[in-house]
């Protein structure tokens, strides 16, 4: 009778086992990657609606949902220039059903002191580069400046007075402005506003400000409407929607400087469901809906999968080390 009890629990015992392996095996994981997405994709924005980064989402996902098969909707978490929504999706459930949008701010905060460490890129697993933006400097359609010369001989000769607004202190925007002070020798009075690129737009639209320092496309409908001018931009070449407007280096300024953004998840995240969703949203950024919603807007469309997005994120990491110094200095 003892005999045939050992027999049978170790039966039990064999047949558990198995049942674990089962479930901790690859194919498991497979089958579920198979099945995914099941429900919703969310995608967390980490600056206010109206701004580029919000636009380049909601393109997304609009192109993303019929691919998926599954509703893919943004949710903005604003805050802390972008940590507040980064933070959110690096932490997040890594099931896939939360993306988050990561922008330049994701390797230029820790350098600055305005992130903790714990903040980076290595705690994501990049899907995707969407679009890439250089800094532009537009004034109001009224202001005594048509060049960017003209705008930097009036800050010289007024220094500190000049109002620059900027997407928050620390936005890659502030840096912008701080790297055209750098390269001009001069000196702006630097104004942060928090939620991203609108409420500073706004406030340029209402006299409130002297510039402003954001993307060509965030103040793209304005200029179209006679409201706003573009002085320069910080690009190597000139943009194609704004193309009557030269770039720094023509006017002088050696400075090359913007913006990226793109999709990630957190790094826990099984490969095959980053597999699935890098190949989904690859499609969609490559839609001929997508690509022609940026040229509309003026934004830049500028795609990479997984493994070239890590490379250039390793590269911006080592760029911006001169100029975060030169905002550290500035805050000092």
């Amino acid at each position: 009778m003892k005999v045939r009890i050992k027999v049978i629990a170790l039966l039990l015992c064999i047949m558990l086992t198995g049942v674990c392996f089962i479930g901790c095996s690859p194919t498991g994981s497979t089958e579920v990657a198979s099945q995914f997405p099941e429900k919703p994709i969310t995608i967390i924005c980490p600056y206010g609606a109206g701004g580029g980064t919000d636009a380049v989402g909601r393109a997304v996902a609009d192109v993303a949902k019929d691919i998926f098969g599954q509703p893919v909707v943004v949710e903005n978490k604003t805050g802390g220039v972008g940590v507040v929504g980064m933070t959110a999706s690096m932490n997040a459930k890594p099931d896939g059903y939360t993306v988050g949008m990561v922008a330049v701010e994701l390797v230029s905060l820790p350098k600055m002191g305005l992130a903790p460490d714990t903040f980076t890129y290595e705690n994501y697993k990049p899907i995707a580069l969407l679009n890439a933006d250089p800094c532009a400097i537009t004034v109001g359609i009224d202001a005594p400046w048509n060049t960017l010369q003209e705008f930097l001989e009036y800050a010289k000769e007024h220094p500190g007075k000049v109002t620059v607004g900027n997407a928050g202190s620390g936005s890659i925007w502030h840096l912008g402005a701080i790297g055209l002070e750098e390269a001009a020798g001069v000196e702006f009075k630097h104004i942060p506003y928090s939620g991203g690129a609108n409420p500073v737009v706004v406030d340029l639209l209402g006299g409130h400000i002297d510039a402003v320092a954001v993307s060509p496309a965030e103040v793209g409908s304005h200029v179209e409407a006679g409201k706003l001018k573009i002085l320069g931009i910080a690009a190597e070449e000139r943009s194609e929607k704004f193309s009557d407007v030269p770039t720094y280096k023509e006017q002088g300024i050696d400075l090359v400087l913007g913006t990226w953004r793109g999709l990630a998840v957190p790094k826990d995240t099984p490969d095959e469901i980053v597999s699935i969703l890098e190949e989904k949203f690859m499609e969609a950024a490559n839609d001929p809906k997508f690509v022609e919603f940026l040229e509309n807007a003026g934004l830049g469309h500028e795609v990479l999968n997984s493994e070239e997005f890590v490379a250039k994120m390793q590269k911006e990491d080592k760029l911006l080390d001169a100029i975060c110094e030169k905002y550290l200095e500035t805050t000092e």
